[in-house]
């Protein structure tokens, strides 16, 4: 059952934390970040990874995962990057931001197909979609869209994952390409974290925080 509410759970907590913290990308969102991108990462390297070169061919795993890559690339051309924390709304427009809801939703689902029973990959959903929603969730609050439109954003943002592990799982058409789709999930999770983790910090300068943190996510997710 914790397939299912754990990502919906994140995206509450991400909620909370946006009237918490108040201030956009503050400098505790920022660290929360950076440990989600190294949790995220090494989960799927530890789990995911092993999983799919266990039942694809080695050279196709490595073209699906490719695809991942590029197909994130894509998404982050309508989204501009909300998947890593870059959230860009207008607070003064008025149209619904349809372009970033889209994609944020076509991602949600895939990221649902890399959760099953026999692995930890919910917990890497979890941690990842928390500071994701409250960043995203303080510029929708920061915006003119009504509170309706705010609400069912955020509503169809937290079940688009439950579901797509629904489908997964029960989708009988899609159980043959099951490993397929998840190597293209781990190209998006690659994109993700490495985008959060090696994107050039204030100055170019070693950030010690921001370093503890990604040791703490990879370490968590070791440990698991």
């Amino acid at each position: 059952m914790n397939k299912f509410l754990f990502p919906i759970l994140a995206v509450v907590l991400g909620f909370v934390l946006a009237f918490i913290t108040k201030k956009q990308k503050s400098w505790n969102t920022k660290l929360l970040l950076s440990f989600s991108g190294a949790f995220l990462l090494a989960l799927t390297l530890f789990e995911l990874l092993p999983e799919v070169y266990s039942h694809l061919d080695t050279k196709q795993t490595g073209l699906l995962i490719m695809c991942g890559i590029l197909l994130q690339i894509i998404l982050e051309l309508f989204s501009k990057g909300a998947e890593h924390g870059h959230v860009h709304i207008h607070k003064h427009d008025t149209a619904f931001p349809w372009l970033l809801f889209i994609s944020l939703c076509i991602h949600s689902f895939l990221e649902g197909f890399s959760i099953h029973d026999h692995n930890d990959m919910v917990y890497g959903v979890l941690v990842h979609k928390i500071p994701i929603a409250t960043l995203i969730t303080m510029f929708l609050l920061q915006s003119n869209y009504s509170k309706i439109q705010v609400g069912s954003f955020l509503l169809l943002f937290a079940l688009m994952t439950p579901f797509g592990t629904w489908v997964s799982h029960n989708s009988s058409l899609l159980a043959n390409y099951a490993h397929a789709i998840n190597a293209v999930v781990i190209g998006i999770f690659f994109h993700i974290s490495t985008t959060i983790l090696f994107e050039s910090g204030e100055g170019h300068k070693f950030n010690l925080s921001k370093f503890i943190a990604i040791i703490l996510g990879v370490g968590v997710a070791y440990l698991i």
